[in-house]
């Protein structure tokens, strides 16, 4: 069979990868295209993934991104008219949506984004329209929704394992107390009109002052006196670092959600909120929201908490009749962790199901092995007990 995928965002090249490596096993032609956005390309070729570049970044502003767009779908149908794929797939997948009913071929589209404004002239045009079960908008007869996330297409302990080289190579101790502090650009289409934090050198500052070491990924210039913390390492390793860190404060939902499923605490910074990340506060207590006027504040408040060594447990990760406290290993994150992972699969198995038009993703006949405490780097054991999760809030829709 012919498989058309599209590649919009580096998340999108970490989700597909072992999918794209299984069906090449197989025999399957498996073509992939690319838009230049942030580091995709570079992670496209450090996988040593075939691929064509259509479009560079996506444009400024709305009539920018609208023309990208236009560009990104002419330039994608030609090789799609030429290529004659049996399944197109992406996430978000508006192009995918388009151009396949033009050429015949039958449209995937995997999302986790309720408040995409694409959404709207996307599903429309979509044969499948694959979301996790806690994805808060009904799309119809259409969706499929599976046990699991996005992230855990690539971290999943089936498909990942942390190695400290990539903290060692840059002489950074993987025992060493740090943060990563993940800042975003606002460019995108479903970041427009949003915020995260109000002063990133108040951030810093307050992070620093409890002794930990704030390592900082952007997609946006830093203040010149906060260069020096930018983290230089390759975008293919930037999970082990994640795996590695005490605490990870972002207004990237990724990223934050990366961090939760490695067994690191994630404080997520966004104006915006979304079906997975509240499902991840309030069922495992790994990821905390922070929407609101006082979103700067309180995620201070907690982080500083999380920092300070407060291990009492947040959320329902004690409904397994546990007192939610720690494990013998002392290790509450990575309880939490194991409660996360029995409940959700290796979402690569479900990307399978979908491209190979399986239907709807078969429930694991045998139990997904979930890592013991050797298989997480250690973290403090903390939380805090004033702030209890929320119940998952339906966000606001575009559709």
């Amino acid at each position: 069979m012919d498989y058309v995928i599209t590649i919009q965002h580096p998340a999108h090249v970490h989700f597909f990868k072992h999918a794209i490596a299984e069906l090449e096993d197989d025999g399957h032609d498996v073509h992939v295209f690319a838009r230049d956005k942030e580091v995709a390309v570079d992670l496209l070729r450090a996988y040593d993934i075939d691929h064509e570049v259509l479009v560079g970044g996506q444009g400024g502003g709305i009539a920018g991104m609208a023309r990208s767009q236009l560009l990104y779908e002419a330039r994608l149908l030609r090789h799609a008219r030429r290529i004659g794929p049996d399944v197109v797939a992406a996430i978000g997948g508006t192009a995918v949506a388009h151009v396949a009913a033009l050429v015949g071929a039958r449209s995937v589209v995997f999302t986790d984004t309720e408040h995409a404004p694409a959404n709207r002239i996307t599903f429309p045009f979509a044969d499948e329209v694959w979301t996790p079960e806690c994805y808060a908008d009904d799309v119809g007869p259409k969706q499929v929704r599976y046990p699991g996330y996005h992230e855990l297409a690539y971290l999943h302990p089936n498909r990942f394992e942390p190695d400290p080289s990539a903290l060692t190579d840059r002489g950074i101790d993987p025992d060493e107390r740090f943060v990563v502090l993940r800042l975003v650009s606002w460019e995108a289409s479903h970041d427009v009109g949003q915020g995260g934090f109000d002063d990133i050198s108040d951030v810093v500052e307050r992070l620093e002052a409890t002794g930990a070491r704030v390592l900082i990924t952007s997609e946006a210039p830093l203040p010149d006196d906060l260069e020096d913390r930018r983290v230089t390492v390759e975008p293919h390793r930037i999970h082990d670092v994640l795996a590695f860190a005490d605490l990870f404060v972002g207004e990237g939902a990724t990223m934050a959600v990366e961090s939760a499923v490695l067994g690191t605490p994630a404080l997520y910074v966004n104006s915006l909120r979304m079906g997975y990340t509240d499902e991840i506060e309030a069922k495992y207590g790994l990821l905390y929201n922070f929407q609101g006027a006082y979103r700067h504040g309180n995620a201070l408040e907690r982080a500083l908490a999380i920092l300070d060594g407060d291990s009492t447990s947040d959320g329902d990760a004690g409904d397994d009749g546990s007192d939610g406290g720690n494990d013998d290993d002392g290790d509450e994150w990575e309880s939490r962790r194991r409660l996360l992972l029995a409940d959700k699969g290796d979402t690569t198995k479900v990307v399978l199901a979908a491209l190979r038009g399986e239907g709807w993703p078969p429930k694991l006949k045998e139990p997904e092995p979930v890592p013991t405490s050797d298989s997480k780097p250690e973290h403090p054991s903390t939380a805090d007990p004033s702030d209890a999760a929320p119940e998952p809030t339906t966000p606001e829709s575009d559709d």
